[in-house]
């Protein structure tokens, strides 16, 4: 028997999670919602926020955008996505990408619904505003990866040629 029901969430709605790779997570459809046919989250970050070079070997990740603009590392290339954008890194595909916009809000759609674990893993409850600003946790991330190999598998540091020259700076 299906556990797929109608699901219907105004903004703001839906759990609310810190999530340690940087931003908060409303989720607006879960697994067990959609009988794991996908997983649908909002995701409000500030500029800066950047992924580590990570694949999903089981699962087709969608980026929409719906506010401000993301640069997307995918192929080798560097894309820019903004407002009503969409990049689609289908499973086993290598991929990144970094908030260039003073802040983005994207909803991120993941086919099959199977990754749940690794994103509650690395998370906390989130009550607080601010909490999109929160800095990253990167050891906690890679710790929720290790545990989820069949969900994510991370490749790398960033991939972009900005992220590598602001390291730079930073250095100097």
């Amino acid at each position: 028997m299906s556990t797929a029901r109608t699901i219907i969430r105004g903004e703001g709605e839906g759990k609310r999670l810190w999530f340690a790779g940087g931003g908060v997570h409303v989720w607006k459809a879960t697994a067990e919602e959609t009988d794991g046919a996908f997983l649908l989250v909002e995701d409000r970050m500030t500029q800066g926020k950047t992924t580590p070079l990570h694949t999903h070997p089981n699962l087709d990740e969608t980026l929409i955008v719906l506010e401000g603009e993301i640069l997307v590392y995918a192929e080798g290339t560097e894309h820019r996505v903004g407002p009503r954008g969409v990049a689609v890194a289908l499973r086993g595909d290598p991929h990144a990408f970094m908030v260039t916009s003073e802040s983005a809000l994207i909803l991120f759609l993941q086919t099959p619904g199977s990754g749940e674990a690794f994103y509650t893993d690395a998370s906390e409850p989130s009550t607080d505003e601010t909490d999109a600003e929160r800095p990253a946790d990167l050891d906690l991330l890679r710790a929720s990866a290790e545990r989820h190999p069949d969900i994510i598998q991370i490749l790398g540091p960033p991939p972009f040629e900005v992220a590598r020259e602001d390291a730079a700076t930073a250095r100097s």
